[in-house]
């Protein structure tokens, strides 16, 4: 319980962050300047709070919220097209209770899985500064600290996959430079005398501080739209997650 009140600090800590001016008036920018299709939505406009299971073994590592996805809906990947195929390939291995979210009320519930990212608001063009993403950084790196049972982390692409590697190093892993890939998966551990953020756990081998990376290209349109990321490469990942950690917990 201790854990999961503390995320619960962090996840108001992160929604009244003002860090990084840019994003600031680019969140006030799209709320005032709403698209037809969305003219009656009251926009979420503030830097999104992560969300799932604190028990979970799985997390997820988004790059940004979308503008239109959860910048509007106030619920990462909630309300976009990535969403749409990230929810659909969770369901399908059993870390959600549906397959599509359109509205953060909804009753959408995930089990055994925890999603956050690189940073925590929509930037412009998608595309977030160095510094923005160095500013978001101490979000990702409390939440090492609280999510005791992670086991594996999927990075969604490769900014994702890079900054994970990047904070991990910071919490005491030794991590060489791994190449991104789809469907690469990597285990590391952390160095000798490195603070470990993983529990011991004999059935999950955590003794040791191991955690395993899966890379994935990221569901966004651009990639699906093109074919480089299809549905059989994504369910493919899923299927190797429960491949490694199981059914129990």
């Amino acid at each position: 319980m201790r854990s999961e009140e503390a995320l619960k600090r962090l996840h108001k800590s992160v929604v009244s962050c003002r860090k990084c001016p840019r994003l600031v008036i680019y969140l006030e920018e799209i709320t005032n300047r709403k698209p037809k299709r969305y003219q009656q939505w009251d926009y979420w406009g503030k830097p999104l709070p992560s969300f799932g299971d604190p028990q979970a073994r799985l997390l997820i590592v988004g790059l940004a919220p979308a503008a239109h996805g959860g910048a509007r809906t106030g619920r990462m990947f909630t309300g976009d097209r990535s969403g749409e195929w990230l929810f659909s390939a969770l369901h399908e291995a059993g870390f959600s209770n549906r397959p599509k979210s359109d509205r953060r009320d909804d009753d959408l519930t995930l089990s055994d899985c925890y999603i956050t990212a690189t940073i925590h608001c929509a930037p412009p063009k998608n595309k977030p500064l160095p510094q923005e993403i160095e500013n978001c950084r101490p979000y990702l790196l409390e939440e090492f600290r609280l999510l005791k049972k992670v086991r594996i982390i999927l990075a969604l692409g490769q900014i994702a996959f890079t900054q994970t590697l990047r904070s991990l190093r910071l919490v005491g892993y030794e991590i060489p430079n791994l190449p991104f890939g789809h469907g690469r998966l990597y285990r590391v551990s952390r160095r000798e005398g490195g603070k470990d953020f993983l529990r011991s756990d004999r059935r999950a081998d955590l003794s040791t501080g191991a955690v395993k990376i899966l890379a994935t290209y990221h569901p966004s349109q651009q990639n699906t739209q093109t074919g480089r990321l299809t549905r059989p490469m994504f369910r493919q990942i899923f299927e190797k997650i429960r491949e490694e950690i199981g059914e129990e917990q």
